[in-house]
């Protein structure tokens, strides 16, 4: 009897956001522009750029307006960009009016994302403000940038468990789910920031999720895969039902680095993770690699995703997570070689 589960599915790649977001070194924003013209070229239709809070915290992102400006007036993507979402993260107020404003000057992102976690403790850590706090400040300002024309993601986080107070209750992340779409968000993105799930409470989550909404288009999957289970939760995920990933090539990143180019910098404190060098999504390559063998429509050329996997290992400096690079895709046909 075979699976059940969808035969398309839409991902998104977050390499040059939160892939990067973890790595000590600064990446050249010419890397950044190279990886996200990449992407684009292998059909990604949404992607994230950079974090539009404070540089002096998060240094890896203080070419924020640069690289956003080289991608709108890039000449090798120039044709695909009407149908690519751009995304930037804005945690607070002056992030989002930044996000706002960059829109009007003409080289803004096309999307925000906003991030709740259902456990206090990370979410102040990420914010600075409690969860309560945080939704009144949103409701405030997410209308503002629907108007300026920017679609809004709102993303729950620590679904299946906290690096901080531990256990989590899943059905706390439906309610806020609803929230979101209540005060005007586009899309609910479900994260599980700390490799925290396991597959069969992935399973039940978002049986949960579709039976709360009816329908995954408005739903993002977003795993990391820090205890090795990342595509075994995808998987988990597409047997519920659900048809919207995200990931990250090699499968970096993870926590803001604390510490970049040789200086330490506040990013979001002290490092949560018991080895931060083992943290990161769901790998890109290998993700797709898999759901290709499996029959399902990524709209993605492959082979480029992987020989873009293949660079971003050589600008980040070391081996990545990914294996599909190394081994390639399974052949599809006997070459007849003795």
């Amino acid at each position: 009897m075979d699976l059940n589960y969808p035969r398309k599915v839409t991902i998104g790649d977050i390499t040059v956001r939160d892939g990067f977001q973890h790595e000590e070194k600064f990446i050249p924003t010419e890397a950044k522009l190279w990886v996200a013209e990449q992407l684009i070229l292998c059909g990604f239709k949404h992607i994230e750029v950079t974090n539009y809070g404070n540089p002096k915290g998060m240094p890896q992102f203080r070419d924020a307006d640069e690289l956003m400006k080289k991608i709108r007036t890039s000449k090798k993507i120039e044709h695909l960009l009407p149908q690519v979402k751009l995304t930037t993260v804005t945690i607070r107020e002056k992030a989002i009016e930044r996000a706002i404003q960059t829109k009007k000057e003409g080289f803004g992102p096309d999307r925000i994302l906003v991030m709740v976690s259902t456990s206090e403790s990370h979410h102040r850590t990420n914010s600075g403000m409690s969860i309560e706090e945080y939704f009144r400040m949103c409701a405030e300002w997410i209308p503002k940038a629907r108007e300026a024309g920017l679609k809004v993601n709102g993303t729950v986080s620590t679904i299946w468990g906290c690096p901080i107070e531990g256990p989590t209750e899943m059905t706390k992340a439906i309610e806020f789910a609803k929230r979101w779409f209540d005060i005007g968000a586009t899309d609910v993105e479900h994260a599980d920031h700390d490799g925290s799930a396991s597959p069969d409470r992935v399973y039940r989550y978002y049986s949960m999720l579709l039976d709360a909404f009816g329908s995954p288009d408005k739903h993002i999957v977003h795993f990391h895969t820090t205890r090795g289970w990342g595509l075994a939760n995808v998987l988990a995920a597409l047997m519920a039902g659900m048809t919207n990933y995200e990931s990250t090539m090699g499968g970096i990143g993870g926590q803001p680095a604390n510490f970049v180019d040789g200086v330490p910098v506040a990013g979001t404190g002290e490092y949560y993770y018991k080895d931060p060098n083992i943290v990161g999504l769901v790998s890109t390559e290998d993700m797709v690699v898999m759901m290709d063998e499996m029959g399902i429509d990524t709209g993605l050329d492959i082979d480029k995703v992987l020989q873009t996997g293949k660079m971003v290992e050589r600008i980040v400096g070391r081996r990545l997570r990914s294996e599909a690079i190394h081994n390639g895709r399974i052949p599809k046909e006997i070459t007849g070689r003795k």
